[in-house]
């Protein structure tokens, strides 16, 4: 059994299509639970009318993904959990290649799909989940030719939770998606969490989800985005990084976010990014309070994950130069990065 969770929040208009192409898995074990986060287009009248097999959990109001998935995955019990973003379509075979990887890899505790741009399916939207040291998560090959490169089955980083396969016990393990993030990288602080504790992800190439991406808040960059990413960055860095680590990584974290400075004032959401910068700040001393009261002895020794995250670092550049490179734009400042830093 896997319990299919999905957030919602005025996603009527993509519902149909997640919805539909789940009924079509070849793999029939599953059990869909729709958390709506208080949706203002009917969407709940929807799945009652014509997905009655759903289990719709109603919030009262929009509490962001974070809450959602996790009262979705506490509504469930079955062992394996996937979590799925509503403005997806599954392949047929989907749900099958993700529980055949589940049976074959027994020592990974989560599996990420391969996520295909939905209207423009030769380009990939994400293959398993990079680290930036600076605070952030990549996505593997987002913007790439879908190719031979990400065809094969691997341990990586971690995943993207807007499809991704998780087993409860790991997801108990762990802990809960952390509510105060709201939206936006918090699948990345749980990655990190679960790096800290030796967890494996392996991305399943054959599973794939085809993603519209930034449905819900209308564009990739906008006021509310810009915000959210500047804040949760930071708390990323609090909720998880030892005073060591940000004394090692202080160069990599001030080059990051002056990066993403420039990156704002080219895209004019100076103000969004300036309100992102004070919630850090009032929020920093709640998340560093979180980092001591955490996992603890059940970590990792530290050389080890340093490694893994120079690794993963060294994985997102890799896939950034490719992209770039594949657009006719130089990687010079990134090849320096990378001789400086990894």
């Amino acid at each position: 059994m896997i319990d299919i969770v999905i957030p919602n929040y005025n996603g009527r208009a993509f519902l149909s299509v997640c919805l539909k192409a789940i009924r079509a898995q070849s793999f029939r074990d599953w059990r869909v639970i729709v958390v709506d986060n208080g949706s203002e287009d009917d969407s709940s009248a929807l799945l009652q009318e014509h997905f009655p097999e759903v289990r719709l959990v109603q919030l009262a109001e929009n509490t962001g993904f974070s809450a959602a998935v996790n009262t979705g995955i506490a509504s469930g019990d079955a062992d394996l959990v996937f979590l799925l973003n509503n403005d997806t379509e599954l392949a047929p075979d989907c749900l099958e290649q993700l529980a055949r990887a589940a049976r074959q890899w027994p020592e990974a505790g989560f599996f990420a799909a391969r996520l295909v741009n939905f209207h423009e399916r030769h380009l990939l939207d994400g293959a398993g989940e990079g680290f930036l040291r600076g605070g952030a998560g990549y996505r593997l090959g987002t913007m790439e030719e879908d190719g031979p490169a990400y065809a094969l089955p691997r341990p990586v980083f971690g995943a993207c939770a807007g499809a991704a396969l998780y087993r409860r016990q790991t997801l108990q393990e762990v802990g809960a998606f952390d509510p105060d993030f709201f939206a936006y990288l918090e699948d990345v602080d749980w990655n990190l969490r679960a790096a800290r504790l030796g967890k494996i992800c392996r991305y399943v190439p054959e599973a794939r989800v085809f993603h519209i991406g930034s449905a819900t808040t209308g564009s990739r960059f906008n006021d509310l985005t810009i915000r959210l990413s500047t804040r949760n960055a930071f708390f990323v860095l609090a909720r998880n990084y030892s005073l060591a680590l940000f004394v090692r990584y202080a160069l990599v974290i001030a080059a990051y976010q002056f990066c993403w400075l420039l990156f704002v004032l080219k895209k004019r959401h100076f103000g969004a990014y300036w309100q992102g910068l004070r919630e850090a700040l009032r929020g920093w001393p709640g998340m560093r309070r979180k980092f001591r009261q955490g996992i603890g002895a059940a970590e990792i020794a530290p050389p080890l994950l340093r490694a893994k995250l120079r690794e993963a670092e060294r994985e997102s550049i890799h896939s950034i130069m490719r992209r770039r490179a594949a657009a006719g734009k130089g990687n010079g400042l990134l090849l320096l990065y990378l001789r400086l830093f990894c």
